[in-house]
C-alpha cells in the first residue's frame, strides 16, 4: 500500500513541476513583447465601434513608429509620458473628446490565438486604453513586435528569437501539461 502511495505521490508532483516548467521560448517572450489592450465602455454596439475607432485611431498614428524600435527596450523607453499624452489625446480625438484613460503596466493575459499564431497567457507589459470606464469587452494585440494584424507575423524574426517565433507560430514540439485548478491557485497568489 507504502508502495502504490508513494508511486500516486511521486506522479502528481511530477505532473505539478511540468505544469510549472514554461516551454522553451516561453519565458523570453513576455520580457519581449508589449501588448495593446483596448477595453470599451460598455458592451453596447456603439461602445463597440468607438473601441475599434480607438484601436485604428491609436495603430495609424503610433503602429509604425513603434515598429522601428530595435528592441521592447526601446520601444518601451518611446512609450514615455509625453507619448502617452498624446495616445489619450489621439484615443479622445476619435471619439470627439470622450474620456479615455491610457496606463502603461504590467497586465495578465489568458492564452490567445491570433489567425495563424498564438501567444501563451501570463504577465506582459501592456500599453491600455480604458474608454470611460473600461467596462465592456476588450480588444487586444500585440504592439510590439507589430503582430496587430495578421500579416505582421511574416516580419516579426527581427524581433522575437528562433524559439518565441516557434512558440508563438505553434512550431514547437514540446508539450506542455496544465491543470485549470493550479492555474486558479496561481492567479491568486500572483496578486
Amino acid at each position: 500500500m507504502k508502495t502504490v502511495f508513494a508511486c500516486m505521490l511521486t506522479l502528481f508532483i511530477s505532473a505539478l513541476l511540468l505544469a510549472a516548467l514554461p516551454i522553451r521560448g516561453e519565458e523570453e517572450i513576455y520580457r519581449d513583447v508589449i501588448r495593446l489592450h483596448v477595453l470599451a465602455a460598455s458592451d453596447s454596439e456603439d461602445d463597440q465601434r468607438k473601441k475599434l475607432l480607438v484601436r485604428d485611431a491609436v495603430l495609424m498614428q503610433y503602429g509604425d513608429l513603434l515598429a522601428t524600435a530595435e528592441s521592447r527596450e526601446e520601444a518601451e523607453e518611446m512609450l514615455d509620458e509625453e507619448m502617452l499624452g498624446q495616445i489619450r489625446e489621439t484615443a479622445e480625438g476619435a471619439l470627439d473628446g470622450e474620456s479615455v484613460t491610457v496606463c502603461f503596466s504590467l497586465e495578465d493575459y489568458p492564452t490567445r490565438t491570433y489567425g495563424d499564431f498564438s501567444l501563451p497567457g501570463g504577465k506582459y507589459l501592456s500599453l491600455r486604453i480604458l474608454i470611460g470606464e473600461g467596462k465592456g469587452k476588450n480588444w487586444w494585440c500585440v504592439l510590439y513586435p507589430p503582430l496587430c494584424t495578421a500579416g505582421a507575423v511574416k516580419d516579426m524574426d527581427y524581433a522575437l528569437s528562433d524559439a518565441e517565433y516557434d512558440l508563438i507560430l505553434g512550431s514547437t514540439k514540446g508539450y506542455r501539461i496544465r491543470f485549470k485548478a493550479l492555474e486558479v491557485l496561481s492567479a491568486l497568489f500572483d496578486r
